[in-house]
């Protein structure tokens, strides 16, 4: 695998299990809980979000527009 796909399925994974976390506080905060369907269908479009946008903008963050 490449280095860059494998960076940003890596960033992909950090913004999902963030996204788990931040959940996991509002279920223990708000006393509501979030069916375990729910949370993983967006835990999934959050490390496709996440690992699309590090792959596409890997560039522009480093200073350099060529990929």
């Amino acid at each position: 695998m490449r280095s860059r796909a494998k960076n940003s399925l890596l960033w992909g994974v950090v913004g999902a299990l963030a996204f788990l976390v931040l959940l996991q506080g509002y279920e223990l905060v708000a006393g509501q809980r979030v069916t375990v369907a729910a949370k993983a269908g967006v835990a999934v479009a959050v490390l496709v979000g996440a690992t699309a946008l590090s792959y596409a903008a890997r560039g522009r963050l480093l200073g350099n527009e060529s990929p």
